[in-house]
């Protein structure tokens, strides 16, 4: 638990625990599904893994997490308790995409960008077998211009060195655009036309590529107009 505000308030008593720093952001991997400590990690590629088992700890102390080993493997799962957080989480996120303004350079991170639409494929509409996305981020450093997203009908892989497997589409944009498809804040074709965006590959897997991702769960918000979005 954090400091006490010493309020009998439940939102004081709530906050003791929710507003230390990443927890409420642990909440949301779990919430998104995130059960195992490394796919927690990349959910929060810059929480130490210190700080994560301590908050983990934490959440489990509260009854809000329940540890428990499957196949050998630790896994985290949401208790009742921790459920009842979803709704709280996905209202703070749609203020957040109404409300605040720009992103900051700092704000932008392939690896977490790369992460969150792995696990956002829509598979059905993937073609048989193997499909290889490779992404080339011209607007950042070079050991991390490239990032592969390996697909199957029933997996997503994502891969920070050359996998190996023929590659089915390249994507060249810079992360800034890719992000703002991402979140919806524009679209695949607006990116295409303005060419901040292209496609390598053959015609007919071009053309599918942007259906093999649905967009983050907050993308249809509507935003504020910009003289009122605050941040």
């Amino acid at each position: 638990m954090g400091a006490s505000y010493y309020q009998f308030c439940p939102v004081a008593k709530a906050m003791e625990l929710l507003d230390e720093r990443w927890t409420l952001l642990l909440v949301r991997e779990l919430v998104l599904g995130g059960q195992r400590f490394n796919d927690l990690r990349r959910g929060l590629p810059r929480m130490s893994p210190a700080l994560l088992s301590k908050r983990l700890a934490q959440l489990v102390g509260a009854g809000l997490v329940e540890k428990s080993t499957v196949d050998g493997e630790t896994r985290y799962v949401l208790t009742p308790a921790g459920h009842e957080l979803r709704p709280i989480v996905e209202a703070i996120g749609v203020w957040g995409t109404r409300w605040i303004g720009e992103l900051g350079d700092e704000d932008l991170d392939p690896k977490l960008l790369l992460w969150d639409m792995h696990r956002n494929v829509d598979h059905e509409a993937l073609p048989d077998g193997r499909s290889v996305v490779q992404f080339r981020f011209e607007d950042v450093p070079r050991s991390l211009r490239d990032w592969w997203l390996v697909l199957t009908a029933r997996e997503a892989d994502v891969c920070d060195a050359d996998p190996g497997f023929p590659v089915s589409v390249t994507v060249n944009t810079s992360l800034r655009r890719m992000t703002e498809i991402w979140r919806g804040d524009v679209t695949w074709t607006d990116a295409l036309r303005s060419r901040t965006l292209s496609l390598e590959g053959p015609t007919a897997l071009r053309r599918q590529v942007p259906g093999w991702f649905t967009l983050s769960m907050f993308a249809a918000v509507p935003r504020a107009d910009a003289g009122r979005a605050v941040g």
